[in-house]
């Protein structure tokens, strides 16, 4: 469970992975730039594409091709907050939300 507050997204990564499920790579910014976190994806079977801080000692290697591609998620985040009742979390319930963004889906992407 996390806590209340503003949490690291390195500190709430642990208990969004336990509920993820299998994964093969894990794509992040540099806020998940973690020994700690690569340590445990590693553990699990995934491959970290996560670039390195720039004050690290040691540059951290990576897949750079894959790592272009999260763009592509990062932009279908941007387009489903352009809904307002997406954008403000404005349905309570779980079960609302996600009614919310499948259909803001729907009108995004026109599936």
């Amino acid at each position: 469970m996390l806590t209340p507050g503003n949490v690291s997204d390195v500190k709430a990564a642990p208990a969004l992975l336990e509920r993820a499920g299998r994964m093969r790579y894990l794509l992040g910014d540099k806020g998940y730039d973690a020994d700690r976190l690569r340590r445990s994806l590693r553990e699990a079977g995934a491959k970290p594409v996560i670039p390195g801080r720039r004050n690290r000692k040691r540059a951290i290697r990576y897949d750079q091709e894959r790592y272009r591609g999260r763009h592509l998620i990062e932009s279908a985040f941007c387009r489903l907050k352009d809904f307002r009742r997406v954008a403000t979390r404005y349905d309570k319930l779980a079960a609302n939300f996600l009614s919310g963004v499948a259909l803001a889906t729907v009108f995004a992407f026109r599936l």
